[in-house]
């Protein structure tokens, strides 16, 4: 059977399962995670003789990297995720993937029914005879065995560790190669349906802060501080060490002076030495925006909110190796802190979880 059971909120949901091959699944993973019917993907492996592989061994015994993609076949099908695979790869590299060499990072489709079989088969013939390639084809279609998942580091890679996997998807080659072969509408079809059932608490607050607040940004030189506006709104910097939270050691949520829209927990800050507040991640994956910015001194990757488009500061690969190795460096301009007591009875109080210590854990890691 190619059907599993997925726990959501309560319910149960009934679910379809695939299995693809397509190189690094950290890739692979967060290309198959932007279509709206997909609930979840995991990353690991497959295909081997080996038993339990682990990421320093599974190309040895013959495995490669696989994702294990969990959909909704009431809004899409297994036909649409085939195309979506062979859109987002080289289906034409029976050695590797882009930079990644080796058998382990070949393509494949793996299927569980006959059906499944038929319909890879049938659209990989498509594509041979449409003339897009010029190369010969090389994604064999083979049953599905053993699925062995990666270690936890490897799952939602893309959303742990945003400028690492930016860096290398973007010498990697991938998505040049992509825009080569197909146009932005063919690759990118399924991102134009919203899915609203996986939106975040913080994307449905966000918006409804937005809507709250979007009235006031006509005049936002005269509501902000001179040095917020300068901030957030010309791309400025303020004084290290002579800002309002670069020392600040209270528990709260940091948001958005603009907007309003959950940014950081102090759960994540931590002493940097720069002189400017320094958080490990932002307090939801999908918070903040990256962007590169281009300065006559070098280039970085400039960090803003998701909604108001502030300009909050910077995100440097020099945090601690332990939790990411990221330092989202914020100008307190772009801040408002809001103490954990205060968030009690407001909008912002689911927002307490993120903000809590998990004192055992961290115990437990400090021996």
């Amino acid at each position: 059977m190619n059907e599993e059971t997925l726990q959501t909120k309560g319910d149960v949901e009934k679910i379809s399962v695939a299995y693809f091959a397509g190189g690094c699944f950290w890739c692979v993973e967060s290309d198959f995670e932007k279509i709206p019917a997909v609930k979840d993907v995991l990353s690991g492996y497959m295909g081997g003789t080996t038993e339990n592989p682990t990421y320093e061994d599974y190309s040895a015994g013959g495995h490669k990297e696989v994702v294990k993609v969990l959909y909704d076949p009431t809004v899409t099908n297994y036909r649409d995720l085939v195309h979506h695979l062979l859109r987002h790869i080289d289906p034409t590299d029976d050695e590797g993937s882009f930079r990644d060499r080796g058998k382990q990072y070949a393509p494949a489709i793996y299927y569980q029914t006959d059906e499944e079989k038929q319909n890879a088969e049938n659209i990989l013939a498509e594509l041979a005879v449409s003339g897009r390639f010029t190369k010969k084809l090389s994604v064999p279609v083979l049953p599905a065995t053993q699925f062995f998942p990666a270690e936890a580091y490897h799952q939602k890679y893309s959303e742990k560790n945003i400028l690492r996997y930016s860096q290398y998807r973007k010498a990697s080659g991938r998505d040049t190669f992509i825009d080569a072969y197909w146009s932005k509408d063919e690759s990118d079809e399924f991102l134009a349906l919203k899915d609203s059932a996986r939106e975040t608490q913080r994307d449905i607050l966000g918006k409804a802060l937005w809507q709250k607040n979007k009235k006031q940004f006509l005049h936002l030189d005269e509501k902000l501080t001179s040095i917020s506006y300068k901030v957030t709104q010309q791309n400025g910097t303020e004084p290290a060490f002579k800002n309002e939270y670069w020392d600040n050691e209270k528990e709260g949520l940091y948001v958005d002076v603009v907007s309003g829209e959950p940014l950081f927990s102090s759960r994540d800050k931590y002493d940097s030495g720069t002189g400017w507040p320094s958080f490990t991640k932002p307090i939801e994956p999908h918070a903040v925006i990256e962007q590169e910015d281009r300065s006559p001194i070098s280039t970085r990757a400039e960090v803003r909110s998701t909604y108001a488009d502030s300009h909050l500061g910077h995100v440097f690969p020099d945090g601690p190796q332990e939790q990411g190795g990221l330092r989202y460096c914020v100008n307190s301009a772009a801040l408002r802190f809001i103490p954990k007591e205060e968030l009690v009875g407001t909008i912002y109080e689911p927002y307490i979880k993120h903000i809590k210590r998990d004192v055992k854990k961290e115990k437990k890691n400090a021996r």
